[in-house]
């Protein structure tokens, strides 16, 4: 197949796809601009200590977890994704004003919960509504897109963070009142500017079920497998950032790793979320893979900040390749009528593997050094390459109303 133009790929894409990238960016930017500050503002105007930060982000994400699932399963059952959505940014959006607010941290405690719950509920459906809009032969630059828009309001935020804090005299409340304005765009957005498409099947009954389960299959069922593993290759960020530490940066500039990653990974998302649709899915998840090693073995052998500054590129490269490829592979394995099912099995598969990987870095960091444990996420990146060898992931699911063909990898 010759190649398709960038930009004729981009006036293909339906609008839709578009609105939803940009609710993504306001609502990253509106998010990030209060969690880049939320450790320092616990600790120093709280007056929190540090295993109070852990129990509050522990529980948040424990809780959007536990919720991803039924939201993706609900949408499914009422056959609306829109409605499920748009209630998960608009919760997202009120919680902002509690940030500024808490007298305590209780108060932040319930923000914090409330907002992980918003961020839950919008997850599968909002996922499932790009699978839903995007035709099949632009669906890996659909999710691409929106990744890539996303991904740049995960940048924007800590930056426009850093720069109100030195404006304003670290005035942690003030900054967040900023922070409700970009919320509430992305509602306003979403409410007016997204037409969810109305051939999609319902079914009416609980897609949470034996007969659904097995109606996924097993090439659904493998992608889940092989995103897990993944995961437990690429543990938390935030030892990219302790990594920057040992490494002599300022502490001032060590946020400015994050942003450093994310806008390569913005960069390349669309790249190569277009790619996946014209190459084979199971090539270009190993060759992220690989990506992701050479990022570990960098990150290992060397602490230096050029070091560490090649390393973190080489990972938001790999983030680039590969996280809208799997949201793609995902969406061409599950029948349409279960595709909210199919992204909230798969975020809690994900997420639950990102607690214990995380718990593990944590681990091996203390008791063998940094090296160590760049070094197991590289191991852990071979055996998902085994198993991607091993098990073809171009496996026909089952035959379902609703159904997109099964696209061959």
């Amino acid at each position: 197949m010759p190649p398709i133009p960038p930009s004729y790929s981009l006036r293909q894409m339906p609008s839709g796809i578009w609105v939803l990238g940009f609710v993504s960016l306001l609502m990253d930017i509106s998010s990030e601009m209060i969690h880049s500050l939320l450790p320092l503002f616990m600790v120093t105007t709280l007056g929190a200590g540090t295993i109070a930060v852990g129990i509050v982000e522990g529980l948040a994400e424990s809780l959007a977890l536990v919720v991803k699932v039924f939201s993706g399963t609900l949408s499914d059952y009422l056959g609306k994704r829109k409605g499920l959505a748009l209630f998960g940014y608009a919760l997202g959006a009120l919680t902002k004003p509690l940030f500024a607010v808490a007298p305590d941290i209780g108060i932040l405690l319930t923000a914090r919960l409330l907002d992980r719950v918003g961020k839950g509920v919008r997850g599968a459906p909002r996922d499932a509504l790009v699978a839903d809009i995007a035709p099949p032969h632009l669906r890996g630059a659909a999710f691409g897109l929106r990744q890539s828009l996303d991904t740049v309001g995960a940048f924007i935020g800590p930056l426009l963070a850093v720069g109100l804090m030195l404006l304003w005299a670290n005035d942690f409340r003030a900054v967040f009142w900023v922070a409700v304005v970009p919320g509430m765009m992305a509602v306003a957005l979403l409410l007016f500017g997204v037409q969810e498409p109305t051939s999609r099947p319902t079914q009416g009954t609980n897609p949470i079920s034996r007969d659904n389960f097995i109606r996924l299959g097993p090439a659904y069922w493998w992608v889940v497998g092989i995103g897990s593993v993944f995961t437990l290759a690429r543990f938390s960020e935030a030892f990219l950032v302790l990594r920057a530490q040992q490494g002599g940066i300022p502490l001032a500039l060590i946020p400015l790793v994050m942003v450093a990653m994310n806008l390569v990974y913005a960069s390349s998302a669309y790249p190569f979320g277009r790619l996946s649709d014209r190459m084979s899915h199971r090539k270009l998840l190993t060759s992220g893979l690989i990506v992701l090693i050479a990022a570990d073995l960098v990150l290992a052998i060397n602490d230096h900040w050029g070091v560490v500054l090649a390393g973190v590129a080489l990972w938001g490269i790999h983030m680039g390749m590969t996280q809208g490829l799997l949201a793609t592979m995902v969406a061409d394995r599950a029948p349409a009528d279960l595709r909210g099912t199919a992204y909230g099995c798969f975020n809690l598969a994900s997420g639950l593997a990102m607690l214990v990987a995380s718990m593990l870095a944590g681990f091996l960091w203390d008791q063998f050094g940094a090296a160590f444990t760049f070094y197991a996420g590289a191991l852990f990146c071979l055996i998902a390459i085994v198993g991607i060898t091993l098990h073809p992931l171009s496996q026909k699911r089952p035959a379902s109303p609703g159904s997109q063909p099964s696209v061959t990898t």
